[in-house]
């Protein structure tokens, strides 16, 4: 049997006006974070995918590489005129791109974060988000290729000075995909032309396997797509979406969730049981189950199996994205956005949901890589008052809160969640939790306080409640009947109230009338 190393710590990357932090020491003592890297002047941050690197740019011609398990600066890049830069899954390259002036100027560079040195170099004439990163990896950093004019060049990764190794030819190509562990398939996207209809098509990473794709999905009416890739590179999520509505429902357009696996047993649709846009859709950590929030407002919650077999249905409601738990038991459902920040955690394994809280204007929410807390966070420029991050347990309760006058970046530091513990001890933590809020207290803090009042309406329920407008009358009596309880015993003296001054009312009436029928 494996011996577990004690789990990596979890940290937070907070960036402010004045530059970045590192926040750690969850759970924090005191109710506040200790700070493990003190600020330092940016204007960009960004973690390697795995966690290991950090890039940091300091100014317009300034990069600085970061090692994240000691928080020491390894390697500074000074390059004039950088537009954008980031770094590869785990943190050994560095790609720039900077302005060019001529088309024999090779513009975008990759640099070897250890040494220093630049591997490799290509132009690109414009940035786009389906042409950037230009090189891209997969998450194992096995293979890596790049885009150009109908055809996509691949490299080998580990040595990129012996150039493009071979060519996938496939005309009018606009966007890839390349799975992400292992780096086995790579997933192309053409748009419509000339009356063809559009195609996304699946294909082996190996110089001898491409020659025909392993599996395809046509589709009329596409404008763009989003391309999702399952842990275990077996499945693919599409999301093809159209920017008119030909049943004219909706002013956004039209979208559809596809799904293609890698062994071209199943290409086809995703059979969604309500109409309307796919708001979100995300893959379990497992990369066995997926869910999907989809259809017009109240918007309805899935969770299929790689089989499309739908396994739990989570309700509807005002819910426009769904983040999945690293460790595959929690979900939180939550509408943000233009929406009003409803949140609804679920446990999948027990398949009940745990409690319902709101997290108004937030911009950003992930689970941290342990899966015991949700962070969401009010971030500049989209919002630019009460800037702030929360972070709640997977019951909805209220862990933390701070309020910043301008905040403009708040993300976990990636860990894999296999150096963590079984969930199992979250659940028993939960537990002890529940029967903390359960204690009569007196005046605790602010953030106590919001805690309670965050859960104090959160019954054990089964089944989500049906939505309902705000203004809908006798909301919470219908809410307390959907859950199988009964309406709160203050409800029911407001009602008693409401009833006895309408029958004073009556009787006020009734005695006017008669004396005025006697005086006449």
């Amino acid at each position: 049997m494996a011996v577990v190393d004690r789990p990596p710590p979890l940290e937070i990357l907070v960036r402010e006006p004045e530059g970045f932090s590192l926040w750690t020491g969850l759970p924090f003592s005191n109710g506040q974070p200790s700070v493990k890297l003190e600020r330092v002047p940016c204007a960009n941050a960004k973690f390697s995918e795995d966690g290991s690197r950090l890039m940091v740019m300091k100014s317009d011609s300034v990069i600085s590489i970061y090692d994240c398990k000691s928080s020491k600066e390894i390697r500074s890049f000074e390059l004039p005129n950088v537009l954008a830069a980031t770094l590869s899954p785990q943190g050994t390259y560095l790609q720039t791109f900077q302005k060019c002036s001529s088309p024999q100027e090779r513009n975008v560079i990759l640099w070897k974060t250890e040494t220093g040195d630049s591997v490799y170099h290509l132009f690109q004439k414009n940035m786009t988000k389906t042409t950037w990163p230009s090189i891209r990896f997969s998450s194992d950093e096995v293979v890596a290729c790049h885009l150009e004019t109908n055809e996509i060049q691949f490299f080998d990764a580990g040595d990129f000075s012996k150039g493009i190794i071979y060519r996938l030819r496939i005309p009018g190509v606009a966007a890839v995909e390349l799975s992400k562990t292992p780096g086995s398939h790579v997933a192309a996207f053409v748009p419509e032309s000339k009356g063809i209809p559009a195609s996304v098509q699946i294909f082996a990473c190996g110089k001898d396997s491409q020659s025909q794709p392993l599996a395809r999905r046509s589709f009329f009416r596409c404008s763009t797509v989003q391309l999702s890739w399952n842990y275990g590179s077996t499945g693919l999520l599409v999301v093809v979406q159209s920017d008119v509505d030909k049943t004219n429902q909706s002013y956004y357009g039209e979208s559809k969730l596809n799904y293609l696996t890698t062994d071209g047993t199943h290409e086809g649709l995703v059979p969604l049981r309500k109409e309307g846009p796919v708001h979100d859709v995300q893959w379990s950590y497992s990369g066995l189950e997926f869910a999907v929030v989809y259809g017009f407002m109240p918007a309805k919650a899935t969770v299929f199996d790689k089989k499309c077999n739908p396994l739990l249905e989570l309700g509807t409601g005002p819910y426009n994205t769904i983040r999945w738990n690293p460790k595959g038991k929690f979900l939180c459902l939550a509408g943000f956005g233009n929406l009003p920040g409803d949140m609804a955690f679920w446990d999948y394994m027990e398949k009940r949901q745990l409690g319902t809280t709101k997290a108004e204007w937030s911009v950003t929410s992930e689970w941290s890589p342990d899966g015991c807390y949700f962070m969401t966070a009010t971030t500049a420029p989209r919002l630019q008052v009460d800037n702030g991050i929360k972070i709640f347990h997977p019951n909805g309760l209220l862990y933390f809160k701070k309020m910043f006058d301008k905040l403009y970046q708040a993300e976990w530091k990636p860990e894999s969640p296999d150096s963590f513990g079984e969930i199992a001890e979250v659940v028993k933590s939960l537990q002890s939790l529940k029967v903390e809020e359960t204690k009569p207290q007196g005046q605790g803090s602010k953030s106590s306080q919001a805690s309670a009042k965050a859960t104090s309406y959160n019954p054990p329920a089964q089944k989500p409640a049906a939505y309902r407008p705000p203004h809908a009358k006798n909301a919470a009596a219908v809410q307390a009947e959907l859950f199988g309880g009964s309406p709160t015993e203050e409800m029911s003296k407001n009602a008693l109230r409401n009833k006895k001054r309408r029958e004073k009312q009556k009787e006020k009436k009734a005695a006017e009338s008669a004396s005025g029928a006697n005086g006449s």
